[in-house]
Parts: structure tokens; C-alpha cells; sequence
């Protein structure tokens, strides 16, 4: 399993690029993912439960419009809650759920017990850039989510191919299967919100963040002596700003 301080370096280093880099990939076939930030109303998180299970299990347990509902347990979003749906493309959103009493339930039983709805995202997987394959996609083995979002400097970006690069090269070279993904914002979040890049390491218990982690020590193998160094003042050079969040798989709340 990836570690902590792999996450570290491989967001920093996928932050690099921003848009421009994501854009030029191959569009015809993607995995993106819609995200909706919600906060509780702490109230009526009973009634906010059973409601968000009917609707979720009625409307979105299979397909494109699947839902998993995850809880922030860290980080400046702690508290909140991710609704996610997916994996899908911008042309399934023409056929989302609406009809079938799905907008009037949505409306009249679920948001009554939410504060807010904090933002709304389209996360693309750079699917050159992140190990997802070894997760089996019919059910969930990694509950836990170990998220890092990076925000990158104006006018900074002409180093990212040697440096994802290097990363994937020393993610490969490391022992034992490292799942993660790495994800684009789909819409501009300009130098304010941020947000541009998040990537994840998925991984089934938080024991997992007590193992001693191989990066370093992989990379220099990798790339030879002087190169950490070299690595990491790059990435000091291009990043104005990141933050982990953990995210916690609710089976109760999502759709499947």
C-alpha cells in the first residue's frame, strides 16, 4: 500500500501540471467522478440517515449514477459529508435521475436536514498517472480515503513531465500493490479557490499510515544520488498551498 509520504510527493508532483497537461489527454475515454460537499444539519443527522438511504438506494445504486457517501474525518472539512456519483462522463449527466419523484424526495426529504451545500466538482481520473486497476470495482476493499488537494502557482508547469515521471517510475519500482488515483478539477477553480489537483491514496485500515514508508529510499534508487534534493525543491518552487482530508466509506448511506 502506498504511504503517507508517498502521497505527499506524488500530489505535489501531479499538481505540477494543472490544466493544461489534463486537457491534452485522450478524452474519448475517461473516468470522472461528481462530488458534492454537504453539511449537516447536526440536529437531524437521524433523520438526515434515513432519508439519504431511501433516496440513495431507490435512485442511485447502480450504473453511472451510483452513489458512495463518504464522512471528512480530518482536515478543515471535518464534519461534512461527500456525495459522490460515479464513475460516469459529462454525457451521462443528460440522463441523471430527475423524474420518478427523484427531484420532488431529493427536495423535500433529504435537504431539510442540510445546512449547505458547500461546492460541486467533476474530478477526472488522469488515468496515465494513477494505479486504480488492481481495485475491483463491485465492491469496496479500501474504505478509507487519504485525499491531498494542491493549489499551483501562476506561470508554473515547465517541469511536470520529468516529474511525473519520476514519480511513476518510483511508484512502480516499490514493493508490494500501491492503489491511487490521481484527478484533475474539470472547471477552473482559479488562485482563490484552489483545488486544482487532488489525488488519493486508497487504503483499507488507518493502520496502514503506522507503516514505515519507501519513497525516498525508492526514488534514490531510482533516479541516483543528488536527485531527492533536486525533486524536492522543483515542487517548493511550484505549489502556493495543500491539505489532506480522510475520507470514511459510509455502506449504510450510498446507494450500493
Amino acid at each position: 500500500m502506498i504511504k503517507r509520504t508517498i502521497s505527499l510527493f506524488l500530489m505535489v508532483a501531479i499538481s505540477f501540471g494543472l490544466m493544461p497537461t489534463i486537457k491534452a489527454q485522450d478524452n474519448s475515454s475517461y473516468t470522472m467522478y461528481e462530488s458534492v460537499i454537504l453539511t449537516p444539519d447536526n440536529t437531524k443527522l437521524k433523520a438526515l440517515g434515513e432519508a439519504m438511504t431511501k433516496h440513495n438506494k431507490k435512485y442511485h445504486a447502480n450504473g453511472p449514477y451510483k452513489v458512495s457517501v463518504y464522512n471528512i474525518t480530518t482536515g478543515p472539512n471535518a464534519g461534512k459529508m461527500v456525495w459522490e456519483m460515479g464513475p460516469l462522463k459529462f454525457s451521462d449527466l443528460d440522463g441523471r435521475p430527475a423524474q420518478g419523484g427523484h427531484d420532488e424526495d431529493w427536495r423535500d426529504n433529504v435537504m431539510p436536514n442540510i445546512k449547505k451545500m458547500n461546492t460541486v466538482e467533476y474530478w477526472k481520473e488522469m488515468s496515465k498517472l494513477s494505479n486504480t486497476g488492481m481495485l475491483d470495482p463491485n465492491k469496496v476493499t479500501h474504505p478509507l480515503l487519504n485525499i491531498r488537494y494542491h493549489e499551483v502557482n501562476k506561470g508554473k508547469g515547465s517541469n511536470i513531465n520529468r516529474l511525473l515521471k519520476q514519480i511513476n517510475e518510483t511508484v512502480k519500482a516499490m514493493d508490494g500493490e500501491n492503489p491511487y488515483g490521481v484527478y484533475s478539477n474539470e472547471f477552473q477553480q482559479g488562485y482563490t479557490i484552489g483545488r486544482h489537483i487532488a489525488t488519493v491514496n486508497f487504503m483499507k485500515n488507518w493502520a496502514e499510515l503506522d507503516k514505515p514508508d519507501k519513497f525516498k529510499e525508492t526514488f534514490i534508487k531510482v533516479h541516483g544520488d543528488g536527485s531527492w534534493q533536486a525533486f524536492l525543491d522543483g515542487m517548493s518552487n511550484t505549489f502556493s498551498n495543500s491539505w489532506d482530508e480522510i475520507w470514511e466509506y459510509s455502506p449504510k448511506l450510498s446507494g450500493k
